[in-house]
Formats: C-alpha cells, structure tokens, sequence
C-alpha cells in the first residue's frame, strides 16, 4: 500500500490475519484509516503481512489463537502501542479434519472448538477489560454458513461455527449498550484455508452459486468494515451471510 488514508482515531485487533480473511479484513481496515494489530501462527508470515499492510500503521503479535498467554500478549501490545482497541475481529480458526462425526477423535473436537470458539470469548473478554468496557466499541467474529446447516464432512467446523454464532449472541446481549456484536457467515472464500473445497473444481463449485463466483478475502473485509462503523449503530447479534446467494437454492 503506497498511499496511506488519514488516520481514523480508531484501532482494530484482527486475528489470524497473516492471510486469508483475516488478512482481507485487516486491509480493509487499514484502507479506512485504522491502525491495527494482526495476529497468527507464523512469524515470517506475519512480518510479511505487517510489512505489506504498512509497518507505519500495522503490528503484528505472533502465537496460537487458544493460547491465553498470546491473547494477553495481543491485546496488551495493542493498547501499548495505540493506546486503545476499539474493534475486535475473532477470525482465527482451524479445520484439521475431513470426515463424518462418527469416528471423530473427540481430543480433534477439542481442538476445533478451542481455536474456534474458547479463543474468541478469551480475546472478547480482554478487549472487553482492556478498552471497551468503559469506551464501547464492536466484535466481529467470523462465523460460516457451516454453522446454519448440517455440513457433511466438515461436522466439527460447522458445529463450532454454530457455537460461534450463539456466542455472538450472547455477547451482544451482555456488552450492551457500548458495544456492538455481530457475526458473518461466509460461503466458500477462496483461501489456503478452504482450498479443498474447490481446487482443480473451482468452475464447478462456483456454478452452485447464483452470482456464480466463489468469495474472496476483500468480500468478507468489506462487510467487516461496515460492522464496525458508524453505518452499522444500530445492529447488534446478528449474524450477516455472505454466502454469493448460495442459499437461495435451498428452496422447493
């Protein structure tokens, strides 16, 4: 990024960012105006981010989503180095397993729903005591239209994107009124993460789709951004599908 907006007065912490959507959410933010701290599994691949985001407005704190040393150490690197954060973006997730429930190895489950759904709420909370509680603000956890309906395969994802979508709920209800929480329900994007999904079929999958494309990471950033300004005051525990009308074929 070359050119630079003026800056906003706002701060976001996205996680799970060095790519992917969550990438795609902290550009958005950052083509706003907002500083903004990023976080992710891999050093390098975070640095690179950081640097492509612009350095001048962009940090980056490494570490594992469910590790709640890393949550502390994000959300206090943040207000050290902006001095507030009003946004939180819960993106981080994983999916490290393709197959029915029935032979899922519960200790897997453990791990889906603790990067997942236990990460968000930890990050929630610290935000929560570290800025928006007494300033307001707004969450954006990024949930999946796995979460809506059965999802073959993909069961423990979708469960835990379901789990995800009442926890925006819920804390939508209790940070009330100071801060806004809402989810969205993304479709298909076309990342790393979902490459499985639609590699070497990717033509295929888009015709199920009645805008006939697959989503890309600045789709869900869009609608990130607008969760998180201004536009959006008077929406609060929603979930929003981003899903290319994917939906819509789901009649008689």
């Amino acid at each position: 990024m070359t050119e630079l907006p003026e800056l906003s007065g706002k701060v976001a912490l996205v996680t799970g960012a060095s790519r992917g959507i969550g990438y795609g959410v902290a550009e958005a933010l950052v083509a706003r105006g907002d500083r903004v701290c990023i976080t992710g599994r891999n050093e390098d691949a975070l640095k690179e981010a950081v640097e492509k985001l612009g350095a001048d407005r962009v940090i980056g704190v490494a570490g594992k989503a469910h590790d709640e040393s890393h949550q502390a150490a994000a959300v206090d690197r943040t207000m050290e180095a902006f001095g507030r954060v009003d946004f939180l973006v819960n993106n981080a997730g994983t999916n490290p397993v393709f197959g029915p429930i029935a032979d899922l190895d519960l200790n897997v489950a453990r791990k889906v729903f603790e990067t997942n759904v236990v990460s968000a709420l930890g990050f929630a909370q610290r935000t929560w005591h570290a800025w928006q509680k007494e300033n307001g603000g707004a969450i954006v956890n990024i949930a999946s239209v796995a979460g809506l309906s059965a999802s073959p395969f993909i069961g423990a994802y979708g469960i835990s994107k379901a789990a995800m979508i009442n926890l925006t709920m819920q804390l939508a209800h209790e940070y009330a009124p100071l801060v806004r929480v809402n989810a969205i329900a993304p479709a298909v994007v076309k990342t790393k993460f979902a490459q499985a999904l639609y590699e070497g079929r990717e033509e295929e999958a888009a015709a199920a789709y009645p805008l006939r494309r697959l989503g890309v990471p600045s789709d869900i950033g869009g609608t990130a951004a607008f969760l998180t300004s201004d536009q959006s005051d008077w929406i609060t525990g929603q979930t929003l599908v981003v899903d290319g009308g994917m939906f819509l074929n789901a009649g008689v």
